[in-house]
């Protein structure tokens, strides 16, 4: 399992950090797959554009639920742009290792 650390704008990072969004459509240059963590940050609120300044807010962690890439069999219903996936966004598991450390 992988983790991704993407940009993500308003409002759309404020959806997904209230739950509201709990999907995200992306190209799929890195091969999302289910179980893969996504860190999430949003590029607008500085405008550096810097993941590393300190007026950007928090990043939020989203665990990949489930990745689709379109069906062929539900036609209309079911196609996306080639390349774009949707994925499932779920929260991320707490640690029950019982490790402090």
């Amino acid at each position: 399992m992988t983790t991704h650390k993407l940009k993500l704008p308003e409002p759309y990072f404020s959806a997904v950090f209230s739950g509201d969004k709990t999907f995200e459509v992306r190209r799929n240059d890195r091969g999302y797959q289910r179980g893969d963590t996504l860190v999430l940050w949003d590029v607008t609120s500085c405008e550096c554009g810097s993941d590393t300044c300190p007026r950007v807010r928090p990043a939020i962690e989203r665990r990949v639920s489930f990745v689709f890439a379109g069906d062929p069999n539900l036609r209309d219903l079911g196609g996306i742009t080639p390349g774009y996936v949707v994925l499932g966004l779920a929260a991320v598991p707490a640690d029950t290792t019982g490790d402090d450390a």
